[in-house]
């Protein structure tokens, strides 16, 4: 019986193999990525993590931090003392304070859904749920959810159905 590949190959060096490349790459792979640009950007290498989130005025666990108080007792910031890069928290905080626009959406079986029971029945939700278009049984009230949903999901092409709507009924 012969032996394993691995076994037979153990000695032998591979000249196909770049070791530094290899190396440098699982020493990449060690490092974890920094989502935060802030916290990336503010990043010395050559400290420890404690050390690093120390001089950023972070903190790295809940361990030995003080409790919130209210800002109305006191007005002066104690801890900011030993923080050498105030910069980070202050960016990260105004980033914190913009609003982005809306993830949510709807489907679009949704929309043709709600816009097929709008343009039937208006605000009857009763006469909706007993629609035969009504495939999933919803009940008069998951019908109102869902058209509500709607509106707070696309607010523009809801009041430019209902303007159409409007425009066809008058005409």
């Amino acid at each position: 019986m012969g032996k394993i590949k691995k076994s037979r190959n153990r000695g032998k060096f591979d000249y196909n193999k770049n070791k530094k490349k290899l190396k440098k790459k699982m020493r990449r792979k060690d490092k974890p990525q920094i989502e935060c640009p802030q916290i990336r950007k503010a990043w010395d290498e050559h400290k420890t993590v404690k050390q690093n989130l120390k001089d950023m005025g972070l903190s790295l666990g809940t361990k030995g931090m003080l409790p919130i108080k209210n800002s109305k007792e006191t007005e002066s910031k104690p801890a900011e003392a030993n923080v050498l890069k105030p910069y980070v928290i202050e960016a990260m905080e105004e980033e914190a304070s913009l609003h982005g626009p809306g993830k949510t959406t709807c489907s679009t079986d949704i929309i043709e859904y709600v816009q097929y029971m709008v343009k039937e029945y208006n605000e009857d939700y009763k006469a909706m749920a007993r629609d035969e278009k009504n495939y999933y049984q919803d009940t008069p009230k998951q019908i109102k959810r869902k058209v509500d949903f709607y509106k707070r999901c696309h607010p523009k092409k809801y009041a430019a159905f209902i303007a159409s709507l409007q425009s066809q009924k008058s005409s």
